[in-house]
C-alpha cells in the first residue's frame, strides 16, 4: 500500500496500517515467466499437553491396624512442554473431596504421596484439591510405549492411627481417588 493511499484511513489508521504490515508476513505473488516464484507465511501453536497412563487399582486387602501400611505403584507422566515439567492435584470423593473411603457409614482416611520417579516408595505428600508442583517427566511418547515405561510413583498409605479410627467396623471399605496432571 502506498503511504500516500494511507491518508484514506487517517493519522491512526494509516499507523494501524503500517505497525500490522511489519509484524506481519506477507505472501508474495510470483510474476509471470518462464518461472514464477512465490511464497507464504505459516505459523502454528502447540499447546502443553500431558498424558497420565499406565494406572491401576489398589486392593490393599485385610490392614492391620498396629502396622502401617503403604503400596507404591509406577505410573506414566508424558508432557510436551520445553522443560517436560508438570504438576499433579489429587482428589478424594470423600467429603470436600478428602482422601477417604467408605463401607457405607464409617470412612477409612489415607495419605497420597507422588514421587517425579519410579520405583519410589516415599513422595511428596499431596494435599486434596491442590496442585503438586515442580515435576519432570522422562517419558519419550504419551502413553510411555516407547522409552522408559514409567516415569512417576503414586503411594498410597494408612497410617495406624487412621486405621485404628475405623475399629470396630469390619467391613469392606471402597472410594475413588481422580489425578489430575497440566503442564508447566
Amino acid at each position: 500500500m502506498k503511504i500516500s493511499s494511507l491518508r484514506h484511513f487517517g493519522a491512526a489508521g494509516a499507523l494501524a496500517l503500517l505497525a500490522m504490515s511489519a509484524t506481519a508476513q506477507a505472501a508474495t505473488q510470483g510474476s509471470l515467466g518462464s518461472t514464477s516464484t512465490g511464497t507464504v507465511s505459516i505459523s502454528a501453536t502447540v499447546p502443553g499437553r500431558v498424558q497420565i497412563s499406565g494406572l491401576s487399582d489398589f486392593a490393599f486387602g485385610t490392614l492391620d491396624p498396629t502396622t502401617a501400611a503403604s503400596t507404591a505403584k509406577n505410573v506414566c507422566v508424558w508432557s510436551n512442554t520445553a522443560t517436560k515439567g508438570y504438576n499433579i492435584t489429587a482428589t478424594g470423593d470423600g467429603a470436600a473431596s478428602a482422601f477417604t473411603l467408605t463401607n457405607g457409614s464409617t470412612t477409612l482416611a489415607y495419605g497420597v504421596e507422588w514421587a517425579g520417579s519410579s520405583g519410589q516408595s516415599t513422595g511428596t505428600s499431596l494435599a486434596t484439591s491442590s496442585a503438586a508442583t515442580g515435576f519432570t517427566s522422562t517419558a519419550t511418547n504419551p502413553s510411555c510405549s516407547a522409552g522408559p515405561a514409567t516415569t512417576a510413583s503414586l503411594i498410597v498409605k494408612f497410617s495406624t492411627a487412621q486405621m485404628q479410627s475405623a475399629v470396630g467396623s469390619a467391613s469392606a471399605y471402597t472410594g475413588i481417588l481422580t489425578l489430575v496432571v497440566a503442564p508447566e
